[in-house]
């Protein structure tokens, strides 16, 4: 079994359990999480049918201007759609802080930038960069989530660093590889290009993974805020 196909279960498992985890967490009952899960897991076989169909390939696709879209618009429209509807707005506050910031244990599959890299399938500083920054954001995920439960006195700076660090590495892995991709924002002319984030497995990582765990970020950064001024 070769790295794409070990990549797509994995990929697809990791998809799976945020997807309930954010499904649990938001939903106030069993119906508004069995909605939040449709409609996640709709979005999840769009980007599946975008990369089966190579719709976003630069050879015959949309290209670079159509894998920014996949990344930009979901993350314009989750941040428009919890801030527009009050039961998300309400429970979004009601979800526990260490559960947004447990969720991106599932950076640690950053591992597979570095392998793919390794494998030159992947061009550095893209692969490098993005592979190490994730492992180490999807590592301390969870003692950073675990102060964050148990409320230790320098959790919330801790968190308020960790956060920092992740969205920095989200979008440096986003730049870094629309620049080494084909097409007109290329920068980075090595080889290979990063042209194979927008094929299948690897597109449910700038298609689905990225914009989902970007927009916790900012939810995190919220909530850390709200939280400071509450009495």
């Amino acid at each position: 079994m070769n790295i794409d196909r070990i990549d797509s279960v994995e990929l697809t498992a990791s998809a799976a359990r945020m997807i309930a985890a954010l499904s649990i967490g938001f939903g106030s009952s069993a119906a508004a999480r069995l909605r939040i899960a449709a409609w996640l897991a709709t979005w999840f076989v769009v980007v599946v049918i975008l990369a089966a169909t190579r719709a976003l390939y630069y050879e015959h696709g949309l290209g670079t201007p159509g894998l920014g879209l996949a990344v930009a618009l979901p993350i314009a429209v989750l941040c428009a759609t919890v801030a527009r509807v009050q039961s998300l707005r309400e429970s979004f506050h009601r979800v526990p802080l260490w559960l947004l910031v447990g969720v991106h244990m599932v950076r640690v599959l950053g591992i597979n930038f570095v392998v793919l890299y390794a494998a030159h399938r992947l061009p550095a500083p893209f692969a490098p960069v993005a592979g190490w920054g994730d492992i180490f954001v999807g590592a301390t995920a969870a003692p950073v989530a675990w102060l964050a439960y148990r409320q230790i006195t320098s959790a919330r700076a801790i968190v308020w660093i960790w956060n920092l660090i992740g969205i920095a590495d989200l979008i440096a892995a986003v730049g870094l590889g629309v620049t080494s991709s084909p097409g007109p924002a290329r920068l980075i002319f090595t080889e290979p290009s990063s042209a194979i984030m927008t094929t299948l497995p690897w597109l449910l990582i700038p298609g689905f993974l990225v914009p989902l765990l970007f927009v916790i970020h900012i939810g995190i950064f919220v909530r850390l805020v709200k939280d400071r001024r509450s009495p």
